[in-house]
This record gives structure tokens, sequence and C-alpha cells, in this order.
């Protein structure tokens, strides 16, 4: 099983790292190499499937990978274009030749997924000998389907390799097995499931590949949210296939862990993708830049990592303190640069033109767009990323300012509920306290003014996560989250602040898909509506 982190495009580069696993797999004396999912191009590749240029890539890639394949099966995803019509495809090469070929049969379109868009569905099935066992293969979205899998078996097929690009949810792993341990029982057949790993612009692809037995126990799985490499061994007795692997199981990872481990993929390969030397955000003092920063740190390493602390007349002496204390303890570098002078400028030149009219949300939004304006200077200046740091509580319904907090090219938390922050950073301090537990026990607040907290707009998060889950993921209708026990009052105009910033969150940075339903390719909603 090679679960590898593809980069989306990178043809030849994707086909050099197959053909080193390759040559590890003949070395190990591996029979064949099972690769993901439109591993070739990675996935997924969108729009770079109307470009002739991508198809003329991978024919020069197959014709080397065929060159690799004496005495060792590669079974790997491409997608494959004939005359008008493009497919969804895995082959398997073998003395240089392509001896099997199958088109996907379903191919999913919803949530974060559009293959209908650029695919053409299979029909045929598809089976191989391979040292004389039948081999059956399908592609991901198939095997949530019973027929593909029984037509496999029908034709012969021991056992069947599914190749796969799924990404990640808090939901996925749990809903995967079950699925296949379900096609396993019902046809009576070993299953190998190889998975792709990475991040690829706000999906996680975790990884997981498995082998799993006819009864549907799972006897290894490959590492989680890490490349990995694992050889497995198929025995044929007098009945049947028996399945198994020497390899020792990585340990299971608590729900905080996977979450954690998730965001730093994410976070790592976004940067490192498209090709930032470092990345800057703004270091506030409270619990949100807190994770980021840390999960920054542990992701790319406190070298490539820089925080600016930018002190305003509201920011309180001890918000600075835990700033420091964090950022030192991470070893992390720091930038002190008050606003104060820019917002008295600015208020100065703006007082004409606001002449009897009382402070209001104007001038909190001025802050956060200086701070803005500061992030990005840094950036522009030393080829770097600005992280934002808004969680998904506050994206859902708008508690941010456009152009302000939100100015920067990638939120890390964007999919992350502010309740699940704290637990996440309860989890990092468990691994080493770094985070100042005053960080933690304080009330939340911007600090655009003097003595705000979150809660003066806003329910407690423990309250306004439970509705927000009940309206997004759950999708459920105002009077059925009330009947759960809400004020019908507070779930309205909750709803009312989730449908009035759609405009906001359409303005706002790229960041990883970590639930069932985020505000990424899987929440499409009109900005203008009634």
């Amino acid at each position: 099983m090679a679960q590898l982190n593809f980069c989306v495009g990178d043809v030849l580069g994707n086909a050099e790292k197959m053909i080193e696993t390759i040559q590890w797999a003949k070395k190990n004396t591996a029979d064949m190499v099972v690769f993901s999912e439109l591993a070739l191009t990675g996935y997924p590749p969108e729009d770079l499937l109307l470009s002739d240029d991508l198809f003329e890539k991978i024919e020069i890639a197959l014709t080397k990978i065929k060159a690799c394949s004496q005495d060792c099966y590669v079974v790997l995803g491409y997608p494959e274009k004939t005359n008008d019509e493009r497919f969804n495809v895995a082959s398997v090469l073998f003395e240089n030749k392509i001896i099997a070929h199958y088109r996907k049969h379903f191919l999913p379109n919803y949530g974060v997924f559009d293959e209908v868009r650029y695919f053409t569905p299979g029909h045929q099935g598809c089976v191989f000998e391979c040292r004389g066992i039948k081999t059956g293969l399908v592609i991901c979205e198939d095997v949530w389907y019973p027929s593909p899998i029984a037509q496999a078996v029908s034709q012969g097929a021991q056992w069947v390799i599914t190749i796969n690009a799924s990404p990640y949810d808090d939901k996925k792993f749990s809903a995967r097995t079950h699925v296949l341990k379900q096609r396993a029982q019902e046809n009576k057949v070993p299953l190998l499931y190889v998975n792709q790993v990475g991040g690829q612009d706000d999906l996680i692809f975790d990884g997981r590949s498995l082998l799993m037995d006819a009864q549907g126990q799972i006897q290894v799985c490959a590492a989680f949210c890490k490349e990995d490499r694992v050889l497995v061994e198929i025995h044929q007795n007098k009945k049947n296939l028996l399945v198994s692997s020497s390899e020792i199981m990585p340990p299971p990872l608590t729900d905080c862990a996977q979450l954690y481990e998730a965001l730093c993929l994410s976070l790592r390969d976004y940067v490192t993708k498209n090709k930032f030397n470092r990345v800057f955000l703004g270091l506030s003092g409270g619990v949100d830049s807190a994770l980021v920063l840390t999960l920054a740190a542990d992701a790319l390493g406190a070298d490539k990592v820089t925080a600016l602390i930018m002190p305003s007349r509201y920011t309180a002496s001890m918000s600075v303190e835990d700033a420091y204390a964090l950022a030192n303890a991470l070893e992390v570098k720091t930038e002190e640069v008050t606003i104060e002078s820019v917002f008295d400028s600015l208020l100065k030149t703006l007082t004409p033109l606001f002449e009897g009219r009382a402070s209001d949300v104007t001038e909190k939004n001025i802050q956060a767009r200086i701070r803005a304006i500061l992030l990005m200077a840094m950036a522009n200046k030393f080829n770097g990323l600005v992280l934002t740091t808004s969680n998904k509580s506050e994206v859902a319904v708008g508690y941010s300012t456009l152009y302000g907090d939100m100015a920067g090219g990638f939120d890390v938390l964007k999919d992350v509920y502010k309740t699940e922050v704290y637990r996440l950073v309860r989890y990092r301090n468990e691994q080493a306290a770094i985070i100042p537990e005053r960080i933690l026990t304080r009330p939340p607040t911007a600090e655009l003014s003097l003595g705000e907290v979150d809660q003066d707009d806003l329910p407690p998060y423990e309250v306004l996560d439970k509705v927000l889950h009940a309206l997004i993921e759950k999708n459920l209708p105002e009077q059925a989250v009330a009947k759960l026990g809400y004020e019908p009052v507070m779930v309205e105009r909750i709803n009312a602040l989730i449908k009035k910033n759609e405009y906001k969150r359409q303005q706002a940075p790229i960041g990883p898909r970590v639930t069932v339903r985020s505000f990424g390719k899987d929440w499409r909603f009109p900005v203008t509506k009634r």
C-alpha cells in the first residue's frame, strides 16, 4: 500500500515519487504496489482537467512508470481522455504494458465533490490475475454502492482493491470502515483500501489505508495524516484467500489528537506546496491566536513563524504578557508594533466626516484594519503568508471584521468551533504546558473597546456552538433546533446572523475542512437572497 502525499498538477513530480516507491517495493520483494485515486494528477485536479497540456504530461508520466513495471504489478489512478470524454480510471501496469483498465462507475456530486462536471461514468468491471490470484479493482465512491464489488466478484475476483482520494472529517473513518466491512462481509472477500494523504487547499486527506479480511476485520491500517508504505501478504489456501501484515499498526489517537494533527498537516502543506517562506499572525493574548501560533510552530517549525503583537489603548497588560510568554515558550520571533499613532491619525482625519455621530463599531473595525495592514505589509516584504485566527463560531455569525482580522491567506480554525478551540489548547498543554493558563480562563474579548467581552454580543459559546452545529452540520430548521431546548428567539437571531453574513464568508480566506459541513465547497449559498 503506497499512501503518498501528491501535489495537484505536478504530474511529472508525482510520477517520480511513484517510481521511487516502485523501486522500494521491488527491493522489498513486493509483487504489486498500489497507489491512490488520480495519483498522477493529485486529487482533486478540478479545472486543470480542462487543459490538453495535462493529458500530454500524463502520457509522458505513464511511459516512465510502465518502464519500471518489470516483475512488479503497478496499480495507479489518473484521468483519461478519449475523444471528448474524460474518465476517472485505474490501470494495472506490468512488463511495460497496461494489462487491465477500470473506469470509475459512481461519480460523487455532493458536498465537496463535483466529478460529474468533469468525468463520464464507466460501466465495465475489472478483474486481473496477479501471481495466480484473481484481483478486482474499483475506485473510491464505487465502494459506497453494492454493485461494483459484486460485479468484480461475479467475474471471479478473490479479493478487491479500491483506490481512493477520501477526504477527512471528524466522522469519516467510522463511516468508511462501516461501509468497507459491509462490502467485505456481503461478498465474502478481503479488501485493500489505499487512500491519498496530504492537504489540498481546504481538503485534508488523512490516509489510513487499510487491509480488511473477508470477515470485515482490519488486519493493518496505515498512518494517520502521514505518508506510509505498508507491506501486506496475500495467501491462497484450498478454500479461500488469507490476508495479513507483519506491520505494527500505529496506536489509535484521541479525537483531539487527530484534529490537531490534521490541522497541522493542512497548514504545513498549504504553506510548503504554495512556496511561502514563512507565516505571520497577530498574537493578541487570546485563545484563538494562541492556538494558531502553536499549530504554526508545530507544523512549520518556530523559525518559520513571526508573531506581531499590536497593542492599543484597549489592550490589557495581561494580554501582552501572555502573548510574550507563549511566543517565548515556543521560541517564535516576535515584533511589537503599537497601533496607537496610526489609530489617532485616522480618528483625527475622520473627525470632521463623523461630526455629530457617536463612537460605534466603526472605530472598532478601524483598529482591526490597521493590524491587517501591518500584517500584510510584513507578508509582502518577506514573501510570507498571513494566518488569520477566526474560528467557525465567529465565521458563522460574522463576529469578525472584513478586511481586518479576516484579512489573510489561510484560516486554520475556519472549521473549528470556539469550544473545540479550548479543547485543542488543553490537549496541546497536556503534551507540554506551553499556552498560559490565564488565556484559557479569561473571558473571550476582542479588546476593541473598554471592558468589552464576546458575550456582550453573543450567547455563551457552549450554547452558541450547539445551536450552530444543529443549524449547519445537521441542517435542521429553526423550529427543530428550538425543540432541542433552546429559546426560539435566540435560535432565530443566530440563524439570521448566519444568513446575513454570507457576504463576509465569501470574502474570507480558505481554511481546512474538518467537519461534515464546512464553509467551503460544501456550503454554497447566494449572497443576495430573500
